[in-house]
């Protein structure tokens, strides 16, 4: 499900919607009960795995250009960041427990393999990691971009991190000895147990996809299982 704010982000326009609206953060408050009542209802159905995708985290707060811009215009990051997780924590209030998992998923763009943003998460960490109502974190790490993962040191246990290590854009594999190598570097910060491996976005995040062939999906989503059962058993 998209974040309030990454949705009210993609429809809210200066000079248009302000006349209803004057911020896109007040947009968003109207889209918390939507999402609040969809998730009631997906929990009503025996849903047992709800994620939100909300990327304003690392593609506004984190990105290294965004927050120079939001700054320049006269915008506070610090405070933009306080009114993002308030507004996914009031999406999310009560959508844990009785059985459902609740996930958090970060990444920078991705749509026919591009990409549009690209940061350390280290500026979110400590107030997103810690303070986001959710039980795993799913975060991009397929490159550089993505920074390193000394900001993982702000997950409180018992919440896991799904480390997106393989690239959903590019048809090459990872080698396996690499990730369990980046896996080895991750679990300085977060124990072993907590840790999982997947891509790092979906495979289709918009409907027009990425530049990969069903067969090159299924190697990857192979890649995922090949390298779970060496790390984990």
């Amino acid at each position: 499900m998209p974040g309030a704010l990454s949705a009210s982000g993609q429809l809210w326009k200066a000079g248009v919607s302000d006349g209803a609206y004057p911020t896109r953060q007040a947009l968003a408050w109207d889209v918390v009960p939507m999402l609040r009542s969809e998730i009631a209802a997906l929990k009503q159905d025996g849903c047992a795995y709800i994620q939100l995708d909300s990327l304003h985290y690392v593609e506004r707060v984190a990105d290294n250009t965004i927050r120079a811009r939001m700054i320049a215009s006269g915008e506070d990051p610090e405070r933009y960041l306080d009114e993002l997780i308030e507004i996914d924590n009031a999406v999310l209030d009560g959508a844990s427990g009785e059985g459902v998992t609740v996930g958090m998923h970060m990444c920078r763009g991705n749509n026919r393999s591009a990409w549009h943003a690209e940061g350390s998460y280290e500026p979110i960490a400590e107030k997103a990691f810690g303070q986001l109502k959710v039980d795993r974190f799913l975060l991009e790490y397929d490159t550089d971009r993505a920074g390193g993962f000394e900001p993982l040191r702000f997950v409180p246990a018992p919440k896991m991190v799904m480390l997106g290590l393989i690239s959903s854009k590019e048809p090459e594999l990872e080698p396996v000895d690499t990730l369990r190598r980046r896996i080895d570097e991750a679990a300085q910060y977060v124990p072993l147990e907590r840790l999982a491996i997947g891509p790092q976005c979906g495979f289709a995040s918009t409907f027009l996809g990425n530049l990969l062939t069903w067969d090159d999906q299924q190697r990857k989503l192979e890649l995922v299982a090949e390298t779970a059962r060496r790390v984990w058993g």
